[in-house]
Parts: structure tokens; sequence; C-alpha cells
């Protein structure tokens, strides 16, 4: 890259910030991201929305403008996915802080409010006064993301990590839900007295000896407790499932994450749990998601579910 930002415009810091990065990811699948990726971050560093790259591109860019996007095109080379450079991701439509404390959440978690809406749609409806519990909320993606959809509902999200529930409480105040959640740190269901008619839960499900091998964009840059499942990547099922039977409220389910690979083990640990499981696919047809509610009782939804 030239050494001398005066002149620089903001096409110039573009192409300079897009060739630099094809040059570092010539035989790589991130190839066909670098110029999206030098978009987002010329946007960001010039505090513009990033379809206005083009429109200011003859605008002049001052010295230390010029070296933040340097910098952040280096850890980009670098493997630092543009989620984290940025501080944020989009979700459902929403954009979302993230920080070192939280994972960079995956579109397909959206699955699991899908999952959600598709069974409150068939009973009550959106706006009916639900309560929702998250656990393990790090960013809070989850439950600001149903509050949002759900006018009506209110909620609690757990997490261990006091700066994981931090960056939640920001993610909740910038989508005006903030008045309707609770966050607690305690570790899953442990700080938890109460039922709630929806209870929803990405936990980690990475099997240990995996972890090392995942991209480098995940190994290196999402929190390591939110990633390792222990050595049969079960162990947070395992301390949650057995929790459900005095959280869900009367006609109440839960909905949580799985790796693709796990319906059978997950689903086996729901049923000696009590739990009669459903397993839910994402937009590719792999497992994802599994619904829970107490055996003998029909993953269905009726008029006045889930009230409290």
């Amino acid at each position: 890259m030239p050494d001398d930002a005066n002149g620089t415009t903001v096409a110039d810091l573009h192409r300079e910030t897009t060739r630099s990065l094809r040059e570092a990811f010539a035989g790589d699948d991130r190839l066909e991201t670098a110029s999206r990726d030098a978009r987002l971050i010329v946007a960001h560093a010039l505090d513009l929305p990033p379809d206005r790259i083009v429109v200011a591109g003859d605008g002049p860019v001052e010295a230390a403008a010029v070296a933040r996007v340097r910098e952040l095109a280096v850890r980009r080379a670098a493997g630092a996915p543009v989620s984290r450079l940025l501080g944020r991701r989009a979700f459902y439509g929403r954009d979302f802080a993230i920080t070192g404390a939280t994972l960079d959440p995956r579109p397909d978690t959206e699955c699991v409010v899908d999952a959600v809406l598709e069974r409150i749609d068939s009973g009550p409806g959106r706006a009916a006064p639900l309560r929702i519990l998250d656990l393990g909320t790090g960013s809070g993606i989850l439950i600001v993301t149903l509050l949002a959809e759900l006018p009506s509902a209110t909620g609690i999200g757990t997490d261990i990590a006091p700066a994981a529930v931090a960056c939640a409480g920001v993610n909740a105040d910038m989508h005006g839900v903030a008045n309707r959640v609770r966050f607690v740190v305690g570790d899953w269901a442990e700080p938890i007295g109460e039922r709630f008619g929806v209870v929803v839960s990405n936990p980690p499900y990475i099997v240990s000896e995996t972890v090392a091998a995942l991209a480098p964009e995940v190994r290196e840059h999402d929190p390591q407790a939110a990633l390792d499942g222990g050595a049969d990547g079960l162990d947070a099922y395992r301390r949650i499932l057995p929790e459900m039977i005095r959280l869900l409220a009367p006609n109440g389910f839960a909905v949580l994450e799985i790796g693709y690979d796990q319906a059978a083990a997950v689903s086996m640990l729901a049923t000696q749990a009590t739990l009669e499981p459903m397993i839910g696919r994402d937009l590719a047809g792999r497992d994802r998601t599994i619904a829970l509610v107490p055996a003998a009782r029909e993953l269905r939804v009726s008029p006045g579910a889930w009230k409290t």
C-alpha cells in the first residue's frame, strides 16, 4: 500500500483496500468476498453507510481515517472476521453489537427464531403476553430478536460471562426492548426460579477435540466457552435438558440449536429428561433445531398457551 495518504479519496481508498484483500485472499475461498469486505471496512472507518461509498467517491479522506482502514485491512487479511472488525453482526434483519465475550452469530441460528415464531403464530399469536427465557444469551440476539417480533412479550437472559450480559444489554437498548428484558449473570438456569412459555438457547456443541480444526475466523475469535461442548459436544444439553420440566409453564415449549449431526443424541437426552423432541432443519436441509415439550404432550399449541 502507498505510504502517502495526502490526496486520497474515498474511491482511491476503496480500490486500494479491495486490491490488498484480493492479493491476500488469492487462491482462498475468501477471494469472492474481498470487494464486499473492503466496502464494509471503508464505510465503517469513514462512518458512512456502505451504499454511499460510490456516491462519496471523490470525497477526500483524512490521514487518520486512511491509517484506520489500512489497519483493519491488515487484520482482515490475517483472518479476523469482518463482523469482529466492525463490532456488529446482522441477524434477522437487525444489526447487533458483538464483543470478544460473545459468539459471532451465524445465519443458522435464525432457525431458532423461525421455529419459535412458527409455533406462536399457530397458537396465541404475536400479541400474546409471553414470558421468554434465553439460556446462555451471549450478545442477546435470540431474546432481543424475539422481543422485537413479539411486542407484548417479556423475558430474561442468562449468561455466565458478565461482559456478555453487558453486551446483551446494549443490544436490548439499541432495539428498544430494554424495558421488557432482564439479563442475569449465572450458570445456565441456576439463577432462575420461575416458569416460562418459551425457552431458547444456542449452547456450545462443538466436540472438544475438533475445536482446533475450526476455521481461524471461528477458532481464534469466538470465545472458547461458546464453542466447546465437551468430549462429545453434549455437555451443555446434559445441563439444560433436565431443567426444562421446572422451567416450562403449562403449554410452554423450548427450542434449542443443535449441531447438524446431533439430532439422535440430543433427542435421546431429551427423552431421558421426560421431554418430547421434534427436530427442525435449516435452509440447507440439515438438522439444526430441537423443539421440546414435556412428554405426553403433543408439540401443538392452542389459544391461551404460554401464559404464566
